[in-house]
């Protein structure tokens, strides 16, 4: 329900109850009815104050406007005076039943009392009807002004930290100090800084009408993390602030997430944060200029609250310090262990400030305590707890690697409250803690990595019941959105001084399979020390004798690869395993044990690219590989294994020799292949069309025919009645592949019937093939008839136009024969509808529109020469200006044409062109245009062109905001979630995409798609459509995760 419905709603219980106050007065004389009535009222005001609570929540974030939140104030000022009122009706009712008066008493002692009620009531609700009519409606006006105020950005304050002195002192300096722009927050490690900012920017002095936002740095940020690369340092940077500038609202030219140049970047914060007035957080500072950049911007009113324990940045000159203190957190300490131990006041034991000054009323220490002492009411608990505090801080070495050294007895005590938690859990709990020190956590990492490196030490179904005692214990902290973990910056020391430990655990005390399987987990997520020995690892089990090892550590590398967070990821770790896997791939398919040789197909499968395929399958040709394929192929009953193999024979021929494309063709079992093509293989389709696709890219005409014997033509036609989207795309392209390679067969099974099932533009491709009669040339119309046409064409006169373009369709439809096409691209046909296209007055709107049809039968019948001649015209950009016009029509006519072209055999060079033209951005800002027509064609545009696209098309895409922006249409329109799903098909059917980086989009997708519909009333509706149409795609390509094979 919108605002404007509740407020509707409003209106209409509000009338109701002043027809049931007329009842009531009616009823006053009657005790059976009075009650009745007055809990018909009761109910209304209920149903009142359900919609108010709801109109509340949707503009929570817009509330700081006095305007908008005195209109809303409206209906619960109504709510405050009916309550009392009907409270007295119902005594004066009750009282009078139980006294039992007769009719006359009733009337002469209640009568009056009641009335008045009544009169009461109706004069409340007659006030708030009138002052609806006054104001239009409620909902219309509150709508109109929340429309004119931007939202006010928040911070979510800290759980369990309460507001101290020194927090009220940082935001009197910030209301009353203009001057210091920067005032940076200093202190120990985990003494409550980022809390504390945290407090404050949560709610900012009102001069900061923008609100407070908040954008955290970390280790991960600084020269130190980046080697001393200035190059790699300015790049994470530069991500950082493509972050902020998406926080803000600020959607404009912004480049790629993960990259991007940093002064460019800084340019357009310049641009974003210009008039604005926001109090701005920037957490956990590792390196000065990272302020300086900030506080050298101008024309803004912001100013910024810094955390940091780099003394480096204290140097900052113009900037306030506030120090926080063992007594600035003295005051809050107590709070902090009441909250996390889950004790009042009264049920905690006495020694409770000894623990307290033994933690030095650290609030990470604190909180640490706190949780493992939770619900302990026993004192001695509380005793012991001290006096292991003391004794570790005494005997404990300090870190080594600590940057300042006057903190070693705050660091000790905070490493030991962290043992102290540790030795409450259960032993799995602590070992798993331990072991996680061999990772990196610079970034947050997936589950799936903790998943992995606790299957090596504990019982692999009992993980969530074990990481679920470290989120409690403050050791872990898990994100809301996709399975993410992290650590405070002191857990995360503490975990470098275990690092060796965790190595001993893994690599020392495992099974020989354990670390098979866990060295390429921690290639991609482990430490540089920790990489260093698991890349040795790696390429050891890989290369051992021992075949079932080198098994598991594929099976690890596959899973590795598809739990990266992002593409720019997911290439890092590709690059990794392609270095050890590629020179290895000979003597892993050339090994006896058919389990290697499926898993070292699926991985390659999984991650090989076309340049890997080039690099590293051209030395296979030489050896067994063929055979050994093929051996494991026969007898073979797991689908899996059967379109892995498959595919990897495929790619031999494709990029072999002719000998190796002939004996591929010879050897490879095709007639499994057509089996897999049957409706009750759906799963595997996808797998098994793109081998088709590859050995007719080898073969030709020799594959097509071993494929006409099999009917695979038939298995095919059948797919595009039955299959789904993706298999219906990929059936399309793979017949048409057949008959524009090998032309169709005599009594082929593509006839005009059949055609009636498929799209239009695939009817236009694939009729040809039907109705042409290969026996007959077809015979070029006269040049005079054409020339009079063209000439007509040329002509100013409308009617004479829309009558040439009319008598010409039968030749462009004919401009696949070579001499047609010719005859076309040497006219002023297409330069003439080109122009035709840019007149601008309403009445030449017909030939507008026939020139886009025109263009749309050229290039499906001409092909990629006549694409060529149209981007000489500038054909494309005016065919995107026609879709953002207010014709509908136009706008229809001028995106079946753009629709035409781009599944064309030239689409490729006009995707191109749209990239190097900027037009995808057009097409993203218009995703929020006013006209419902224009939002509509240029999503349609949008996923054609992510079907059709490459990897840095679809990435630009999530970086306009495209997936974010198609929420919000669905939430306008109360949508089901369609064209979400529409995007996630088109990644399955876009061929420029290799299977690890199609699945890494894929969850890229969906995880902006959560985010976005986060709290919406349709979140259930469209991620539960996100979750069909995955479960689709999965079905489609086969089964590419990995089984799971046994380690331990």
């Amino acid at each position: 329900m919108d605002a404007l419905q509740v407020i509707a709603s409003a209106t209409q219980i509000v009338s109701g109850m002043v027809g049931a106050i007329s009842a009531l007065e009616q009823a006053s004389r009657n005790l059976d009815e009075a009650p009745k009535r007055i809990q018909s009222l009761s109910d209304f005001v209920y149903d009142l104050e359900n919609l108010t609570r709801r109109i509340k929540q949707k503009h929570a974030y817009k509330l700081h406007n006095p305007q908008l939140d005195y209109q809303i104030q409206s209906l619960s000022s109504l709510i405050e005076r009916l309550h009392p009122n009907i409270s007295k009706a119902r005594r004066i009712v009750s009282k009078s039943r139980a006294k039992n008066l007769a009719k006359v008493v009733w009337t002469s002692v209640a009568g009056d009392p009641l009335e008045k009620l009544v009169n009461s009531i109706r004069n409340d609700l007659n006030w708030w009807l009138e002052s609806q009519r006054l104001a239009g409606s409620v909902e219309k006006v509150i709508e109109s002004t929340a429309k004119t105020i931007p939202v006010r950005l928040k911070i979510k304050p800290e759980q369990g930290y309460p507001i101290s002195s020194k927090c009220k002192f940082i935001r009197t300096s910030l209301e009353l100090d203009s001057s210091n722009r920067v005032i940076l927050i200093v202190g120990l490690s985990g003494i409550g800084k980022s809390c504390l900012a945290r407090q404050v920017a949560a709610d900012p002095p009102m001069k900061f009408v923008d609100g407070g936002v908040e954008l955290g740095f970390g280790q991960w940020c600084s020269r130190a993390a980046c080697n001393g690369s200035k190059d790699e340092y300015q790049r994470r940077l530069a991500r950082k602030i493509c972050k902020f500038l998406v926080q803000i609202g600020f959607w404009k030219k912004i480049g790629d997430e993960n990259s991007g140049d940093l002064e460019y970047m800084c340019c357009l914060l310049q641009e974003a944060l210009y008039g604005k007035s926001i109090l701005i957080l920037l957490d956990d500072v590792w390196e000065q200029d990272i302020v300086e950049r900030f506080a050298k911007l101008y024309d803004n009113n912001c100013s910024y609250l810094v955390t940091t324990r780099n003394e480096a940045v204290y140097e900052i000159t113009e900037a306030q310090k506030v120090e926080l203190n063992k007594d600035d957190v003295k005051e809050i300490s107590k709070a902090i262990l009441l909250y996390h131990s889950f004790l009042s006041e009264e049920e905690v034991p006495g020694v409770a400030e000894s623990l307290l000054e033994r933690c030095g009323h650290h609030p990470l220490t604190v909180a640490v305590m706190g949780k493992a002492l939770r619900k302990e009411i026993r004192a001695v608990k509380w005793e012991k707890a001290i006096i292991d505090l003391s004794t570790y801080a005494t005997c404990a070495p300090g870190p080594v690697s600590y940057v300042n050294e006057k903190e070693a007895e705050n660091t000790l005590t905070i490493f030991r409250s962290f043992e102290f938690s540790l030795e409450a859990m259960p032993e799995d709990s602590r070992r798993l803690f331990i072991a996680l020190a061999a990772l990196s956590w610079a970034e947050p990492l997936p589950e799936a990595c903790l998943e992995s490196v606790w299957s090596v030490v504990g019982q692999e179904n009992l993980f969530p019941l074990v990481v679920c005692k470290l989120v409690e214990g403050s050791l872990l902290m898990k994100t809301d959105s996709f399975p993410l973990y992290q650590v405070h910056d002191m857990v995360s020391l503490y975990l470098d001084c275990k690092t060796n430990d965790s190595v001993k655990i893994l690599f020392s005390e495992s099974s020989p399979e354990g670390i098979a399987f866990i060295s390429p987990w921690l290639l991609t997520f482990g430490k540089k020390t920790v990489k260093q020995i698991a890349e040795e690892r790696t390429e050891l089990c890989i290369g051992a004798s021992e075949e079932k090892h080198a098994a598991i550590t594929l099976d690890a590398v596959i899973q590795a690869v598809m739990a990266s967070k992002s593409i720019s990821e997911l290439e890092a770790s590709r690059a990794s395993f392609i270095s050890i896997l590629g020179p290895r791939i000979e003597k892993l398919i050339s090994s006896n044990s058919q389990d290697l040789i499926a898993v070292t197909a699926e991985a390659i499968t999984m991650i090989f690219s076309k340049t890997d395929y080039q690099m590293y399958f051209p030395s296979l040709e030489y050896t067994d590989a063929i055979d050994k394929l093929v051996s494991t192929l026969e007898g073979c009953e797991d689908p899996m294994i059967q379109t892995n193999i498959s595919i990897v024979l495929a790619k031999l021929a494709e990029f072999g020799s002719p000998d190796t494309v002939h004996k591929v063709l010879q050897s490879i079992l095709i007639n499994q292949l057509a089996d897999l093509l049957s409706p009750n293989n759906e799963e595997w389709h996808e797998s098994v069309l793109t081998t088709l696709m590859s050995l007719i890219k080898a073969g030709k005409s020799n594959a097509i025919e071993r494929m006409y014997a099999l009917e695979i033509d038939k298995s095919l036609i059948k797919l595009l009645e039955n299959g789904s989207e993706v298999v219906q795309h990929h059936a399309i392209v793979t017949l048409k592949a057949f008959y524009e390679v090998g032309g169709p067969p005599a009594n082929g099974f593509l006839e005009p019937s059949n055609l009636n099932l498929l799209p239009w533009q695939v009817r236009l491709s694939l009729e040809r093939f039907v109705f042409s009669d290969k026996s007959i040339i077809p015979l070029a119309p006269k040049p005079q008839s054409f020339e009079d046409l063209i000439l007509k064409l040329l002509d100013n006169d409308i009617k004479q136009v829309v009558e040439a373009m009319q008598d010409l369709i039968p030749i462009v439809e004919k401009a696949g024969d070579t001499g047609i096409r010719n005859m076309i691209l040497q006219s002023p046909l297409i330069k003439r509808l080109s122009e035709l296209l840019q007149c601008e007055h309403s009445e030449k709107n017909s030939m507008r529109s026939e020139s886009a049809f025109l263009l749309t039968k050229l290039a499906c019948s001409g092909g990629e020469p006549c694409i060529k001649k149209f981007l000489e015209h500038d054909i494309i950009s005016e065919l995107v200006k026609l879709m953002h016009c207010n014709v509908p029509e136009l706008q229809d006519s001028s995106y079946m044409a753009l629709h035409q072209m781009l599944f064309s055999n030239g689409g490729v060079l006009i995707i191109n062109r749209v990239l190097q033209m900027g037009l995808i951005e057009k097409l993203a800002h218009s995703l929020e245009g006013r006209s419902m027509k224009t939002r509509e064609v240029n999503m349609h545009c949008i996923l054609d062109i992510v079907e059709l696209g490459n990897k840095a098309c679809l990435e630009r895409m999530l970086s306009l905001q495209v997936v974010e922006k198609f929420v919000r249409n669905e939430k306008a329109n109360g949508g089901s979630g369609e064209t979400l799903a529409g995007f996630l098909r088109g990644i399955d059917k876009c061929k420029n995409l290799i299977t690890a980086e199609r699945k890494v989009m894929k969850q890229q997708v969906v995880r902006k798609a959560k985010a976005a519909l986060k709290g919406h009333k349709l979140e259930v509706h469209i991620l539960a459509a996100l979750d069909a149409c995955l479960i689709e795609g999965s079905k489609g390509a086969g089964s590419s995760s990995s089984t799971g094979r046994q380690r331990k």
